[in-house]
């Protein structure tokens, strides 16, 4: 198993920033990859980073290209996104996913996920 628990969350104004990050634990190693997802009230769930762990190459959702980073830090195992120019948008639920076998990395291992909040 893969426990991951997701931090950094909170209410920021359009324009500001946040970094959520991404603890992982467990007696498994992430494999193949991490992503993050978001969810916002009445709105499908969305992909919005992903980063292959062998390569640490990555992909964005449109939505967040540019904005958005995603990262790894493998001495502290801990999975970062860096959010930049937010926009009221943006505000949603986020989570960390790991070494899923669907599109961004969905489908195997989810944290809790953690509040994001713009303000315009």
């Amino acid at each position: 198993q893969v426990q991951l628990l997701e931090s950094g969350g909170g209410s920021v104004q359009a324009g500001g920033s946040l970094r959520l990050s991404c603890a992982v634990s467990g007696y498994r190693r992430v494999n193949y990859c991490m992503g993050w997802f978001r969810q916002a009230p009445g709105k499908e769930r969305e992909g919005v980073a992903i980063v292959y762990t062998r390569d640490g190459s990555t992909d964005y959702a449109d939505s967040v290209k540019g904005r958005f980073t995603i990262s790894q830090d493998n001495a502290k195992n801990t999975l970062n996104l860096q959010m930049n120019g937010l926009k009221p948008e943006d505000t949603a639920m986020y989570w960390c996913v790991a070494d899923g076998p669907g599109t961004w990395c969905g489908g195997a291992f989810r944290g809790q996920g953690t509040q994001v909040t713009v303000s315009s």
